[in-house]
C-alpha cells in the first residue's frame, strides 16, 4: 500500500531531506510549511500519518495534533526542538503518538515511520472500513468493549476517542485481565523501543486512559499500577 505521509514543517530543508528519505521508501510524501495547510491537507485527502512540528506560523504544532484528532485517528509523529518533558508530556496529551527531537537522525525518523504504520493498519486501526457486529471478535471487561476488528473501545455502548497508541495499550491490557504488564512490555505493543522509553511517555498514556475510560480516574476502577512493577486491567 503506498501510504501518504504529512510533513508539516515550517522549515523547507527539513521537507525536502524528510521527502528524499521517506519517497525513496516508496511513501507519497506530501507538505505544509504552515499548521493551517496541513489541516486543509488531511480533510482534502487521505492521510496515513503525520510528521508534526511544533513552532509553525498560523497553527502551531499543538493546536493542529489537537483539530486533527477532533476527527481523525491516524498516528502523529512530532518532531521538534523543543525537548523539554513539558513539551513532550503536552504534545502526548493532545495526541501524538510519538514524540522526537531535532536534532535528529532521518533514518531514525524512517524507522519511527514504519513501525508506526505497520503497529496501526496491521492492528486494523484504519476504523474507516467497519465490518459487520457479527464478524467482530470483542473483549470484554466490565462495562468495556473492544472490538478487534473495527480497532474500536466503547463503554456502556458509546464510543470512546483514543489515540492509535492508547487504543494498543487497552487492546493489550483486555486481552488478559488481572496478569500485569510491565512498561517495557506496553511499549512493545506501540512500536517497540523505537518509540520514547521514559517513564513519563508511559505514565502520560495511562492517565489518558484513564481520564477518558473511568467514572473516577484519581479512583481507577480499570487500569490500576502495581507499583514497581506494572499496570494491569482489573478482572471483573
Amino acid at each position: 500500500m503506498n501510504h501518504t505521509i504529512l510533513i508539516a514543517e515550517d522549515d523547507p530543508d527539513i521537507i525536502e531531506l524528510l521527502s528524499l528519505y521517506l519517497t525513496s521508501e516508496g511513501y507519497h510524501v506530501i507538505s505544509a510549511e504552515n499548521g493551517l495547510q496541513a489541516l486543509e491537507l488531511v480533510h482534502g485527502q487521505p492521510v496515513a500519518l503525520a510528521i508534526i512540528d511544533l513552532m509553525m506560523p498560523l497553527l502551531n504544532g499543538y493546536d493542529l495534533v489537537k483539530k486533527i484528532r477532533e476527527t481523525h485517528n491516524f498516528p502523529i509523529i512530532i518532531l521538534s526542538a523543543k525537548s523539554l518533558d513539558t513539551d513532550k508530556i503536552l504534545g502526548l496529551n493532545l495526541g501524538a503518538d510519538a514524540y522526537m527531537t531535532k536534532p535528529f537522525n532521518p533514518l531514525e525518523v524512517v524507522a519511527y515511520v514504519k513501525a508506526s504504520l505497520r503497529r496501526y493498519y496491521d492492528l486494523g486501526g484504519d476504523v474507516q472500513t467497519p465490518l459487520p457486529d457479527t464478524q467482530e471478535d470483542v473483549l470484554t471487561v466490565g462495562e468495556l468493549t473492544f472490538h478487534l476488528y473495527r480497532f474500536v473501545l466503547k463503554k456502556r455502548g458509546k464510543v470512546i476517542p483514543l489515540t492509535p497508541s492508547e487504543l494498543k495499550i487497552i487492546m493489550k491490557l483486555m486481552q488478559s485481565p488481572g496478569r500485569v504488564y510491565t512498561k517495557a512490555q506496553l511499549y512493545t505493543c506501540i512500536g517497540g523501543e523505537l518509540y520514547e522509553s521514559d517513564d513519563n511517555t508511559m505514565m502520560v498514556h495511562i492517565s489518558n486512559l484513564r481520564a477518558k475510560i473511568e467514572d473516577d480516574p484519581s479512583n481507577p476502577r480499570y487500569i490500576k499500577t502495581v507499583r514497581g512493577l506494572g499496570y494491569k486491567i482489573e478482572a471483573e
